[in-house]
This record gives C-alpha cells, structure tokens and sequence, in this order.
C-alpha cells in the first residue's frame, strides 16, 4: 500500500489508537480485495434504504470470521 493511501486510511481512523490504526492497515494490506468486497457490500446495503451504520454493522458481522483473522 502507497503513502498516499495509509495517510488517507489513519485520517479516517483517527479517533483511534495507533496500534488499532496499524490493525487495521496491516489487515488491509493483507487482503485489499476483501476490504473492496466489504465496502461494496455496505454501498449495496445503503442504497437499498439502510443507514450507514446499520449496514456497516450487518456487513462486518457477516465477514465477522474473516476480519477476525486478518486482525490477529
């Protein structure tokens, strides 16, 4: 993953820890594909009338096994 992109990624996290930030960007650069499918997931999800939140939620708990393991 470029500069760019992880600048871009711990703006958006940056309410976070840093060690949660770097998590999470170590699981992204694990399997981008993945987090593309995700995000995909919760667009379809919002454009079929839910709120963000809620198909943020709905998303991350079906892939719940996945992350898990990106994470450790």
């Amino acid at each position: 993953m470029n500069f760019l992109m992880k600048a871009m990624l711990r703006r958006q996290m940056k309410d976070l820890p840093k060690d949660q930030q770097d998590k999470i960007i170590t699981a992204f650069e694990k399997d981008p594909e993945f987090f593309k499918k995700i995000a995909e997931e919760i667009q379809a999800k919002i454009k079929s009338g839910k709120d963000q939140q809620t198909a943020a939620m709905e998303v991350m708990m079906a892939n719940q096994h996945k992350l898990s393991q990106l994470m450790k």
